[in-house]
């Protein structure tokens, strides 16, 4: 790589799997609550809320949730939230992800962890997201707010008028 040119792969990359991480971020905190999967599917979805049941095992919880379809699965997923009623599911809009600030915690781990290190394993990437889940858990403030509410207001006022048009 050199300086002013984008990062690419060399012609041998070799992918040697993926890993699917679920997420939570306690907002007051900062602190994030993760596990990684070998699948994606409503099977590991229910496995995580199981984990966080036990972790805030008094505590009534509120999760903002992407609209990826584990998260609402017909009947898994529904009968489980049935069985536990302090468990609140909310959805972003869909394409408004960005509204979810665990997105903003991905985009960390993702950029500081990720997206530049070489793993040769499933296993090896699993352990980089254990550590960096222990230094952000052992070093933690909430997400903050930097732009005031009337400069939010302003962009939004402004994105509508480019679609009225």
């Amino acid at each position: 790589m050199s300086p002013g040119l984008p990062a690419r792969m060399t012609h041998d990359y070799k992918r040697h799997g993926t890993a699917s991480l679920f997420a939570a971020l306690e907002v007051a905190s900062g602190k994030v609550h993760g596990r990684c999967f070998k699948h994606h599917t409503h099977v590991e979805f229910i496995a995580f809320l199981e984990s966080l049941a036990k972790r805030y095992s008094k505590l009534e919880l509120h999760f903002i949730c992407d609209n990826y379809g584990n998260h609402k699965h017909p009947a898994a997923v529904k009968q489980w939230l049935t069985a536990h009623p302090r468990f609140h599911l909310h959805f972003t809009p869909t394409s408004a992800s960005w509204l979810n600030l665990v997105e903003r915690w991905f985009a960390l781990i993702t950029s500081q962890a990720i997206r530049c290190a070489s793993f040769n394993s499933v296993r090896r990437l699993g352990q980089a997201i254990a550590r960096f889940l222990a230094d952000w858990n052992d070093h933690t403030q909430p997400f903050r707010w930097t732009k005031p509410a009337h400069q939010i207001k302003r962009s939004i006022r402004n994105a509508a008028l480019i679609y009225e048009t």
